[in-house]
């Protein structure tokens, strides 16, 4: 019988991090997942992994942190999902975002070199890196123009992966991962906003979350957020870290794009959100300039037919589908929610 395989993965409690540890459980992995120490021990992603996973601190700012996760458990893989992930808050906080999402994941391909790990290594690349480009379809040879200080950080990042793998024969690869949404999104995100936000409305929620603002998400019933005419395309994160593990599997690295090769904008998000509550979106949700980008990028579409031809990976959940289901979740742990404060 073959030794049980071993991965570690940062950024556990977030939505990737969360689905992959999942999906790794399934396969028989043994997951390490790297959290950043914090007095917040709260991590609703991975309440049910409670027992089944090893959580260990470290911190991508922190070099030593990572060498002894990585020389403790010497993993056959290693997935690094963590980065600071926004990117609006990137415009705010350009050097934290460069020292983790830029140089993170360069310290921990320094300790798999430095320790001579036999570990293969994703790193989670996003379309981000093509920014501005005006090509109406993206494929792993379009050129990168990235233009926000997440997109940079997250360009630097993939070709020092690049760079890795042609200089120390280091089984690396970038997943170029277009949008991808889930229940377990956070609210920094524009998909989750508005299906958190049909749900406050949809159920009278008088007290709605907050938005990244500190302010609440929904008040007099509406919502406020940024362009409506930004277009993405968006798809299924829970599909989405199958390719990341497929990615890894290959003879040989490479890189990916990882999307649905389809486009609908923030305001059709907010159409079909709504309706699936029975709501009209022109009711509740409003534009403010303080959700707007500095600059936007391009609407394109991601060509998946690599990894389709290589990988055997295609996306299955329809963007209408998608966002059904995130109403249903929020609806569900809201009214779960106003339950349990109607019965204490």
């Amino acid at each position: 019988m073959s030794a049980q395989r071993r991965a570690v993965v940062t950024g556990i409690t977030g939505q990737d991090g969360s689905y992959l540890a999942d999906l790794l459980l399934e396969k028989g992995y043994e997951v390490i997942g790297i959290a950043r120490r914090s007095t917040h021990i709260h991590h609703e992603n991975i309440q049910h992994l409670a027992g089944k996973i090893i959580v260990e601190y470290a911190d991508l700012i922190d070099p030593h942190s990572i060498d002894h996760v990585l020389d403790t458990y010497k993993p056959d893989e290693i997935y690094n999902l963590a980065a600071q992930s926004v990117p609006a808050d990137s415009w705010r906080q350009p050097i934290v975002t460069a020292e983790i999402t830029a140089l993170g994941p360069v310290r921990i391909m320094e300790s798999i070199r430095r320790l001579k790990l036999d570990a293969r290594f994703y790193q989670a690349t996003s379309r981000e890196i093509f920014g501005g480009t005006q090509d109406e379809v993206v494929d792993e040879f379009t050129p990168f123009r990235a233009n926000n200080p997440y997109g940079v950080a997250k360009l630097y990042a993939h070709l020092m992966v690049e760079t890795y793998r042609e200089s120390y024969d280091m089984f690396a690869c970038g997943g170029i991962l277009f949008n991808h949404e889930s229940p377990r999104r956070s609210l920094h995100f524009v998909t989750r906003k508005v299906t958190m936000a049909v749900a406050c409305i949809k159920l009278g929620v008088k007290h709605p979350p907050l938005n990244e603002l500190g302010q609440p998400l929904v008040e007099n019933n509406r919502l406020k957020i940024g362009n409506l005419d930004a277009v993405r395309d968006w798809g299924y994160a829970k599909e989405y870290v199958e390719a990341m593990w497929l990615m890894l599997q290959q003879d040989q690295p490479t890189d990916y794009v990882i999307a649905t090769n389809t486009a609908y904008t923030i305001k059709d998000l907010c159409e079909i959100a709504f309706a699936h509550a029975g709501l009209n979106w022109k009711d509740h949700v409003e534009s403010d300039e303080q959700f707007m980008r500095p600059t936007e990028i391009a609407a394109s579409k991601g060509n998946y037919t690599k990894a389709k031809a290589d990988l055997g990976w295609a996306p299955e959940t329809s963007f209408e589908d998608l966002i059904a289901l995130m109403v249903d979740e929020d609806l569900r742990l809201l009214w779960e929610h106003k339950e349990r404060s109607a019965s204490g």
